[in-house]
């Protein structure tokens, strides 16, 4: 078994170069992630990770995929699946016969649209997807929104539960996002750096809720790039003291724990100076992240991807981090345990069929 491979990479086109599988067999790549960028059609996709798995079988080929507007896979078949506020939306529509009525069709087609969503990605050999959003919907986010489920966080729980069965049926792990809570504020942290005031007790008692509630089925976390102040002055995902002491500790997370996407700006501004990428993946890493995402940098050669690497390679030799076995276990847990279903048989299948009318 590899020692601990914690980094997740992008590639620039529809097809590895030379480059690309470079650091697709490098030690400390665990992961790659594909954009719309990196698909043409069901064909193109399925040659792509089968090249990748041939370098690299432990490889976790992941895409953020949640539904929506953040759907990479639109077209060639896969199906347009909702924001995840129709379903939050189906919940309180209890205009059935029976008391109740809409809280079961909205868990049923939250667990159809988990099944959909995991199988027709498994079916062109992509393993993983961030999803789903555990952020309540509080109106104020732009960046989060219609991503959300609801602003209830017993409403979340449930429907994201009934999603994450879903992927199940389908042979997919499952990542909430973002902890503990980013639909408060309204600054995106791709642009800015976020700050929400709020006391821990609060955030506890409403936006972490879900991720006690559910860290028996949530196999992974993606903390927000959101600082706290009355909790770290760090944001979430460089902050032992929110992955460690809280995640972990208090709220009894055992998964694995991913980094939201170090060239947002709320990952380069950290302390009052921008990080270089190297840095901010070591930081991360020593807060309790098991694994760190580099997204869009491998256009133009891919140069910050192999800087980031070096940075944690001298990092390991100086002993500032060391490859974590534990890590490396939680990492390989989100790999599928079953082989992926063909995408023909998967269109034939009674509970594909079924699973799509739930949908609606």
């Amino acid at each position: 078994m590899t020692a601990h491979a914690p980094v997740v990479l992008d590639i620039a086109g529809l097809a590895l170069d030379d480059a690309d599988r470079r650091r697709v067999r490098h030690p400390l790549v665990g992961g790659l992630i594909l954009f719309a960028r990196n698909w043409q059609d069901r064909r193109q996709l399925g040659e792509l990770t089968r090249e990748l798995k041939s370098l690299r079988p432990d490889l976790l080929i992941c895409i953020d995929h949640e539904g929506g507007r953040v759907q990479r896979l639109r077209s060639d078949g896969f199906t347009h699946l909702p924001p995840m506020r129709r379903f939050g939306a189906l919940w309180s529509d209890d205009a059935g016969a029976a008391p109740g009525s809409g809280v079961l069709r909205a868990c049923d087609a939250a667990t159809a649209a988990g099944y959909v969503l995991g199988a027709e990605l498994r079916a062109c050999g992509v393993d993983f997807s961030f999803t789903p959003v555990l952020d309540l919907d509080h109106g104020a986010s732009a960046v989060i929104g219609d991503r959300a489920f609801a602003r209830d966080p017993r409403t979340v729980a449930l429907l994201a539960k009934s999603l994450m069965h879903g992927l199940l049926q389908a042979g997919m792990a499952n990542c909430g996002k973002h902890f503990p809570g980013h639909g408060f504020v309204r600054a995106d942290s791709h642009v800015a750096v976020p700050v929400d005031r709020r006391s821990l007790r609060a955030i506890l008692a409403d936006d972490a809720a879900p991720y006690g509630w559910l860290r028996s089925c949530l196999a992974s976390v993606m903390p927000a790039h959101v600082i706290y102040p009355k909790v770290d002055s760090l944001p979430a995902g460089f902050s032992a003291r929110w992955l460690r002491a809280i995640l972990r500790g208090r709220l009894g997370f055992d998964g694995a724990i991913f980094s939201d996407d170090l060239s947002m700006e709320g990952a380069r501004r950290i302390g009052g100076r921008e990080l270089a990428y190297a840095d901010a993946a070591l930081l991360a890493l020593q807060a309790g992240c098991d694994l760190v995402l580099l997204c869009n940098q491998s256009s133009g050669g891919g140069a910050p991807i192999d800087a980031l690497l070096e940075g944690l390679e001298r990092a390991r030799a100086d002993r500032c981090w060391q490859p974590d076995a534990a890590s490396e276990a939680r990492r390989r847990q989100l790999l599928p345990a079953q082989p992926a279903p063909d995408w023909d048989a998967l269109q034939r299948s009674p509970a594909y069929r079924r699973a799509l009318a739930l949908i609606g």
